[in-house]
């Protein structure tokens, strides 16, 4: 095993869910350059396994790996123990949880399977707030008693979520915006308690996930990298801000949206979809 390229940060320890590619796995490698510990959370269990070992052999940093399917009661209860542990346990508090895992399910609504529909949910709303729940008491108390290394949570919500409407994406963008709503009012509760919480808003990015969107032959400038959206997610967190969103083309976007009549983006919306 190689040693490590940083110091150990600490002991810091850095929990990120959907961690087997795409924006996970870079949100990974970023912190085991850093030399936090990790916890792998994914679906796909020897994916995670080959990540694992592969970030150990690079960096020489500790790495868990816990498979869970977040679209589950049990999938989310497992993780949830594991972030409300608060080292008492021999087991490492989580410094930094990063919810990524997310489902991408497009559609018009009324034709959609149910149970995609609740998986969706479940992924990208339910276990976001599970896990987010299980973690902050135990950081809040640890800083009260005194530690004072930075702790919270990135949660990598959606652009998607932003505009007036969005046809053909009407669960994913209303639960991205629950999402984005739901953390910046938390980081308002715990800010004074010392934790922080960061939505980041990332548009196209090229992952398995956004893998249809890639094939409708988008122009290149349209994405943006996932080296970029966790560079700029960690640096916000770091920041205390509350909410990031990735890339300049982006950030302009989203300026017009707050601007622009609601029934002028809706239309807008309607045409691109």
């Amino acid at each position: 095993m190689s040693e490590p390229t940083t110091p150990r940060a600490a002991g810091r320890t850095t929990l990120v869910t959907g961690a087997s590619s795409g924006i996970g796995e870079e949100f990974a490698r970023r912190a085991a350059q850093r030399g936090h510990g990790l916890v792998l959370v994914a679906r796909r269990a020897t994916l995670l396994d080959d990540l694992a070992e592969d970030i150990r052999e690079t960096y020489g940093t500790p790495v868990e790996v816990l498979p869970a399917d977040l679209s589950t009661r049990e999938g989310v209860a497992a993780v949830a123990e594991r972030l409300s542990a608060d080292g008492r346990s021999g087991a490492p508090p989580v410094d930094l949880l990063v919810n990524n895992a997310g489902r991408g399910d497009g559609g018009v609504f009324a034709e959609q399977d149910p149970e995609d529909i609740d998986h969706m949910i479940d992924v990208n709303v339910r276990a976001v707030l599970c896990l987010t729940r299980a973690v902050l008491p135990v950081q809040i108390a640890r800083r009260a008693a005194g530690e004072t290394v930075r702790m919270g949570v990135i949660n990598v919500s959606s652009l998607a979520g932003e505009p007036a409407a969005n046809p053909g994406g009407a669960v994913y963008g209303g639960g991205k915006k629950f999402v984005t709503l739901w953390s910046e009012s938390v980081a308002a509760e715990v800010r004074k308690k010392g934790v922080h919480v960061t939505a980041v808003l990332p548009g196209f990015v090229r992952t398995d996930m956004t893998r249809a969107v890639q094939e409708r032959g988008l122009p290149e400038f349209a994405f943006v990298s996932k080296a970029q959206i966790v560079r700029d997610a960690l640096r916000a967190w770091s920041a205390g801000r509350s909410r990031v969103v990735p890339g300049a083309q982006y950030k302009t976007a989203d300026g017009l949206l707050r601007v622009l009549p609601r029934s002028v983006v809706r239309a807008l919306a309607r045409r691109m979809a």
